[in-house]
């Protein structure tokens, strides 16, 4: 499985990315906001895409939107703070598959993950 990690902060995408390697995944991309997340979408197309709901220039709800009008079966897990329950539930009337709150647990990712590739 091919995935492709979404976050701001360069500390969050390192660490999903070391999670994602350690569980097996190959880890094709990264970006830091919504708008380079679809770009490396459309170039790369990976198998699943993990993004941040918060973030500057194009917010991980609005990127999703866009990537699944790109690709209506694109598999996108949105990942969040505590406290964004509403941008969750607004993420997932978008499409996404799945979701995983910060700061992230191995065992949550491996679950999220291994949903979609079945």
């Amino acid at each position: 499985m091919r995935v492709m990690v979404v976050d701001d902060t360069a500390f969050m995408r390192i660490m999903m990315r070391t999670i994602l390697e350690e569980l097996g995944y190959e880890v094709i991309a990264e970006a830091k906001n919504g708008k380079e997340a679809v770009d490396e979408y459309t170039k790369r197309r990976p198998d699943i895409v993990t993004m941040d709901i918060t973030m500057p220039e194009m917010d991980g709800v609005e990127a999703l939107r866009e990537i699944r009008r790109l690709d209506p079966k694109a598999k996108v897990i949105m990942c969040s703070a505590m406290g964004q329950r509403d941008m969750v539930l607004d993420a997932i009337s978008c499409g996404a598959r799945d979701f995983v709150v910060k700061p992230f647990q191995k065992d949550r990712i491996q679950e999220a993950v291994s949903k979609m590739a079945n």
